[in-house]
């Protein structure tokens, strides 16, 4: 059986047949670029003749289009993982392949986009975007836009359009900086493609998708006028094609012109764009509305991030960006469009479906951001008129409105309209339409989630919750939006330090009718999720005269658990298993709230509750993410119950330390870290018996270059934690743990602030340093030992001096920065630390912290470590 008739086995209608070259093409990918036998499918190490033979069959013309499409695929998924790790893998195969194999396989793709069957050359513009992303940014095959742009003078439409394809892929699959240097004849191709003059709307459609994939790294274009003003004609031509498809792509290439270019936007938009994206809200085809609806939404996104920066910044400076106040101009125009575009349901619509409707909704929402309560006054009429429709369409789309324009304007215009809205609200939620109801609980959730002097518990209250609770049964897609709601209601008028609240008295019925609601096995439409984690908020936000109800749900969700676990120790499939675990997760939360809401009292039920974990980690179904929640349940006991915990130690610690060790499962590992943390605090001194075991493996799992970075700033901390807890004894690991955070000290100072994430990731670094820092001065103090500090004083201050002049710090830094000041004065008050203390970085840094909002923490901790300085310097 030769190659082309083992592809064609994968076709087969024979299972067996079809089973059997599946496996061997999975093995000969996975042999690494291996040579298929041509007998019983066999597979045989050699060459890369895997990828040469599926070359040359994608370029045989003589051979089946079916096969040649197939056989593209499975060539491109040689080269290409949507996992990194992955990926990093088969590029590097790639790369060890031999040049003249290369290039005999880059030929026979770049041949293939001739053909005249448009999945065989879409499947080869695949192959060639998969190689380029590879070997580009290793400065190979720098000629690949330039073939590909020689194709542009064909008089073949089919392989203009897979020569676009295959630039646009490339463009969006790498790095932006590596094709800027060829911006210039990628646009004049692109645009001379996506032109109006193009009489193959194809050839546009692809160009213009080409042009989308390449907007990022043509700023320096963008820059010109000239040049910008042709791109903009060639993109708003675009949305006048007769082609859907061609105008849909136009539409997408302004959102992201928008998203990249708000400042050079303001004259297309007084121009042009006003007026062509409002007709586009109105077209009769729903991706072309969908997507001019979108860049209005984009409008407002970048909007209201420029009121938020300019909030930020010092009103006596110049703003860096100013805001158009596009969304502001346009209101009058849009904002009828989205309240005629929401009556346009889709009742056979699937709930997570994304149809015009929502889209409009959506973008109404962020148009109230963006406007504020100027979007008041055009609204409410609309509300007004269409609440009682006998048209359901109308009614729900009313009920959204009003839902939608709740966040932006100034409370004292909403609270009037709230308290007049609320009653009929209220009585929506009974109507007999399921997406009136629903849409109406979603706004009484949206109400609640307001400041809560919007809704007068001894008006309200009662009819409020009677509405959200009755009907919960009825339907499945309705749970989630009354759910919401209830959350938000308790997070309002709850709180675990209060006697008492307003919905004090209905927590016993709302709990037994959630408790309804998840006892079907089926989480259809995410309602019993939705459920429980509605129990979860209730038993987080519950005052003490509840304290019983939230006892009595605790031991009834137990039950719930003991009976899963049961279930999952002679569980089936996988499936049966995964429904099973998203089932203890929820049970797991819920628990967890009740325990910290509980506290000490939870020691009645405490014994079942860790046989119960045990069990659950002890399972063989056991999951990672319910190996985690158990873990934060156990935390939860851990702080309730301090130094009683203990009982459970020595039966927990051997599922603690293999936590810690599961490098892999590096979230589980990171809650194993806060773990220890909890038990030093709760238990003291009476912790120290563990503490080899403990700092020997968080020692080692700070050497492991497996582990996840984002691991290790709480191993720092959790170091702190320990010497906190049993104070002088710490001595004994004090050497080790100073190498180590002088250490991490060198790696921060020395990371470059090349993107976000590697600044987020140095400043969690910083603040695990400094946390360190803190709880070994502080740990040691306690003990009459804070002299063994004095030795690493001046590397902590010629630390903080580097952070303090680093524009990139934290608030989280500061106030730790503060705090371990503050800490290091209080401990050594008869001058040791004077010299270092009366430096100027170190009063601006105070005054910086005292000049946070009032009530912030680190505005207390700032005065605080004002006086300790004040002192120690005196």
């Amino acid at each position: 059986m030769n190659f082309a008739e083992i592809f064609g086995g994968t076709l087969s209608h024979d299972a067996n047949i079809r089973e059997q070259a599946t496996r061997a093409l999975e093995n000969a990918s996975e042999e690494n670029f291996v040579r298929i036998s041509k007998k019983h499918f066999a597979v045989l190490s050699n060459a890369p003749q895997y990828v040469l033979s599926l070359a040359q069959e994608l370029a045989n013309e003589s051979e089946q289009v079916v096969v040649r499409a197939a056989v593209g695929i499975a060539l491109k998924n040689a080269l290409t993982a949507k996992d990194e790790a992955r990926q990093e893998q088969h590029s590097q195969r790639w790369l060890q392949v031999d040049g003249e194999s290369r290039a005999q396989i880059k030929q026979a793709a770049l041949a293939t986009l001739g053909s005249e069957n448009r999945s065989v050359n879409m499947a080869a513009a695949q192959v060639i975007a998969a190689i380029a992303a590879i070997e580009l940014p290793h400065g190979q095959w720098v000629d690949v836009i330039s073939v590909l742009l020689q194709n542009m003078s064909t008089t073949s439409a089919g392989l203009k359009v897979a020569s676009l394809q295959a630039i646009g892929l490339i463009c969006e699959s790498v790095n932006s900086d590596i094709l800027a240097a060829q911006s210039n004849t990628i646009l004049t191709a692109v645009v001379q493609g996506a032109n109006s003059d193009e009489p193959d709307q194809e050839v546009r459609l692809a160009a213009i998708t080409a042009l989308l994939n390449s907007l990022e790294f043509v700023r320096q274009n963008f820059e010109n006028e000239g040049e910008r003003n042709v791109i903009m004609q060639t993109v708003c031509e675009a949305t006048q094609s007769s082609d859907d498809k061609v105008q849909t792509s136009a539409f997408e290439c302004l959102v992201r012109i928008m998203q990249l270019y708000y400042d050079k936007m303001q004259f297309y938009m007084e121009k042009a764009l006003y007026g062509l994206t409002v007709i586009g809200m109105k077209h009769e085809s729903e991706d072309i509305a969908k997507q001019a609806i979108e860049f209005w939404s984009t409008v407002c996104d970048e909007e209201i991030e420029l009121q938020i920066e300019a909030d930020a910044q010092d009103p006596s400076q110049p703003l860096e960006r100013e805001s158009f106040q596009f969304a502001k101009t346009a209101l009058p125009q849009v904002l009828p469009t989205l309240l005629f575009l929401l009556t346009k349901q889709d009742e056979d619509a699937d709930e997570d479906e994304w149809n015009v409707s929502m889209a409009a909704a959506t973008c109404l929402s962020l148009l109230a951001q963006t406007v504020g309560s100027d979007i008041v006054a055009p609204v409410i009429p609309f509300v007004e008129q269409n609440i009682r429709n006998p048209d359901w369409h109308y009614r729900e789309a009313a009920v959204m409105a009003f839902g939608s324009i709740l966040d932006g304007p100034e409370p004292a215009v909403l609270t009037p309209l709230v308290a007049q809205a609320l009653p009929v609200l209220i009585e929506m939620v009974k109507d007999g339409v399921m997406q009136v109801k629903d849409s109406a609980a979603w706004t009484l959730g949206r109400v609640c989630d307001l400041p809560i002097d919007c809704i007068q518990p001894d008006v309200h209250l009662h009819g409020l919750v009677t509405a959200l609770m009755s009907g919960l049964e009825e339907n499945p897609r309705i749970v989630a939006n009354r759910c919401w709601a209830i959350m938000n209601l308790a997070e309002q008028l709850g709180g675990a330090d209060a006697e008492t609240c307003a919905l004090s008295q209905y927590y016993e019925g709302i709990i037994t009718a959630l408790m309804r609601v998840t006892e079907n096995n089926v989480d259809e439409n995410n309602s019993r999720a939705s459920a429980y984690e509605a129990m979860a908020t209730l038993a987080s936000a519950a005052p003490k005269d509840t304290r019983a109800v939230i006892g009595k749900l605790g031991v009834a969700i137990l039950d719930r658990l003991d009976t899963t676990i049961a279930r999952a120790e002679h569980s089936g499939g996988g499936d049966e298993r995964l429904a099973l675990g998203e089932l203890q997760t929820n049970l797991l939360n819920v628990l967890t709230n009740v325990a910290r809401t509980l506290g000490r009292q939870i020691s009645e039920v405490s014994d079942r509750i860790m046989t119960s974990v045990l069990r659950l980690l002890n399972t063989s179904t056991k999951q990672a993410a319910v190996s985690e929640d158990a873990f934060l349940l156990v935390g939860a006991l851990i702080t309730a119950l301090e130094g009683d915990f203990t009982r459970y130690l020595e039966t927990f610690s051997p599922f603690l330390y293999g936590a810690l060790q599961n490098h892999e499962e590096y979230q589980l590992c990171s809650i194993a870290v806060g773990l220890i943390g909890d038990i030093c605090r709760s238990l003291g001194q009476d912790a120290v018996p563990y503490c080899d075991q403990f700092m020997t493996i968080l020692l080692q799992n700070l050497e492991a270059t497996v582990l996840h970075r984002d691991v290790k700033p709480s191993i720092l901390s959790c170091f702190g934690d320990i010497a906190l807890a049993i104070g002088g004894r710490f001595e004994a690991y004090l050497d080790v743990v100073f190498r180590v955070l002088i250490s991490a000290c060198n790696l921060s100072a020395n990371t470059d602030a090349v993107d976000y994430d590697t600044i987020d990731y140095n400043n969690q670094l910083r603040v695990g340093i400094f946390e360190a820092f803190v709880g070994i001065t502080q740990g040691l103090k306690s003990d009459g030992k804070a002299a063994l500090v004095l030795g690493q004083v001046q590397s902590m201050m010629g630390f903080m001096s580097y952070v303090y002049n680093d524009p990139t710090r934290s608030e989280d830094v500061t106030k730790a920065m503060i705090g371990l000041l503050g800490d290091l004065a209080d401990s050594f008050p008869g001058g040791d630390v004077r010299d270092y203390l009366r430096v100027d970085w170190i009063q601006a840094l105070i005054k910086e912290g005292r000049a946070a909002p009032r009530g912030s923490s680190v505005r207390v901790i700032s005065r605080w470590a004002r006086d300790m300085v004040k002192q120690a310097t005196a």
